[in-house]
C-alpha cells in the first residue's frame, strides 16, 4: 500500500536492483493534485524504501522504465511541456534531480515506453495516436516513429496508443489501445529499424491499458474498465483472466484489482506486480461502471499475483514461470 496522502500509481517498472519503482499520476478521489511528481521505491515484498520528489516535474507522472544498457531511469510527465503536452525526463532514483530526455512536439499525451535492443526509446502518446522514437543519448525533439489511425481513439478512458513491448524476436511491437479495446501489431524490421503497417491483432479487452510480454511470448495486459489482467498467447487466443475487484473496504482500500495499469514482471519471473490507478473517471466528465468504488479510494495499492497461466486439473504450483 501507498503512504498516507499518495495519489493514484499508474506506472511501474521492476529496476536492475529487483526493486519496484511506482510513480503516481497526481489523481484522487477528489480530484487533482498539486506540488511535483512522486516516485515511490519499494522492494519485493512491498515494503517502502524510499519516496522521491521528481524536481522540475508535474504531479501527473505516467509510464516509467530504466534504460537496459545507460540504466537511466526515464519517466514520463504528461503536463510538463505546457498547453496539454508532455515530456520524457531523466531521473535520478535517489535525489529525484532530473534533465530533459525527450520532448515531441503537438498536445502530446506521453503514456508508456520501451526500448529495442538496440538501445533506442520508443514512447506511446495516446492523444495524438504516435510512436515517438528517440535513441539512447537523446536530449531532442522524438521522431515520429508511427502515426496511424489504429493508435488514435474516440471511445472511453480517452487515451489510444498505451503501453507497447516488443515480442522475444523483435519483429513486432504491440502497441494496447485503451478507448478501442484493441491489440495494435506494428511489424518491426530490427536490421533498418523500420516499421511496417499497423494492423489490429486482437479486439475486446476492456480498457486494454499497460502490457508486459513474458519469454514465451504471452501478452499480458491490464484490463483497466474490467479489473483483471488478460493474458493472450502469440495467436492473439485468450489464456487467461487473473485477479478481480473484491470491492473497497471501509478505510477505503481496494481489495483486489481496481482500475489496473501497469504491469511488471519481478526480477525472477515468477510474479507479477500491478499498479491500481483507482482513477474515477468522472472527473474528466465520464463515468464508468467502477467510478463510484474509486470515489471511495482513500488509500492507493500496488497488487502483487502469482505469474502463471492455470491448467485444467493441475495445481498451482505448476504453470509458475521460470
Amino acid at each position: 500500500m501507498l503512504p498516507n496522502g499518495a495519489t493514484g500509481p499508474e506506472g511501474l517498472t521492476v529496476g536492475p536492483d529487483g526493486n519496484v519503482y511506482v510513480a503516481t499520476f497526481g489523481f484522487n478521489s477528489s480530484g487533482p493534485v498539486g506540488g511535483h511528481g512522486q516516485l515511490y521505491v519499494f522492494d519485493p515484498n512491498g515494503h517502502l524504501i524510499r519516496n522521491v520528489t521528481v524536481q522540475g516535474s508535474t504531479p501527473f507522472l505516467l509510464g516509467l522504465a530504466f534504460h537496459p544498457t545507460t540504466h537511466a531511469l526515464l519517466v514520463l510527465d504528461s503536463a510538463a511541456g505546457g498547453g496539454g503536452s508532455s515530456q520524457v525526463f531523466r531521473v535520478d532514483p535517489h535525489t529525484g534531480n532530473s534533465s530533459v530526455f525527450m520532448t515531441v512536439t503537438g498536445g502530446a499525451g506521453l503514456n508508456a515506453l520501451t526500448f529495442d535492443k538496440s538501445g533506442n526509446v520508443y514512447v506511446s502518446d495516446s492523444f495524438q495516436g504516435i510512436i515517438w522514437k528517440c535513441d539512447a543519448a537523446c536530449g531532442h525533439v522524438g521522431t515520429a516513429w508511427v502515426n496511424d489511425a489504429l493508435l488514435r481513439t474516440s471511445g472511453v478512458p480517452p487515451f489510444g496508443a498505451n503501453g507497447l513491448e516488443f515480442n522475444n524476436a523483435e519483429d513486432a511491437l504491440f502497441v494496447a489501445n485503451t478507448g478501442n479495446d484493441t491489440l495494435v501489431k506494428i511489424p518491426f524490421n530490427s536490421t533498418t529499424g523500420a516499421p511496417g503497417t499497423p494492423s489490429v491483432f486482437v479486439n475486446s479487452i476492456n480498457g486494454a491499458d499497460g502490457i508486459a510480454i513474458d519469454k514465451d511470448d504471452n501478452i499480458w495486459v491490464a484490463a483497466n474498465q474490467a479489473d483483471e489482467i488478460v493474458v493472450v498467447d502469440k495467436t492473439g487466443k485468450v489464456i487467461a483472466k487473473l485477479g478481480d475487484f473484491e470491492g473497497v473496504s471501509q478505510h477505503g482500500v481496494p481489495q483486489g484489482l481496481l482500475f489496473p495499469a501497469s504491469p511488471a514482471f519481478s526480477a525472477d519471473g515468477k510474479w507479477l506486480y500491478v499498479t491500481n490507478l483507482g482513477l474515477d473517471l468522472r472527473i474528466f466528465g465520464l463515468p464508468t461502471v467502477d467510478s463510484q468504488w474509486c470515489a471511495q479510494v482513500r488509500h492507493y495499492t500496488v497488487s502483487k499475483i502469482r505469474a502463471r497461466i492455470p491448467g485444467i486439473g493441475e495445481d498451482d504450483d505448476h504453470h509458475d514461470r521460470d
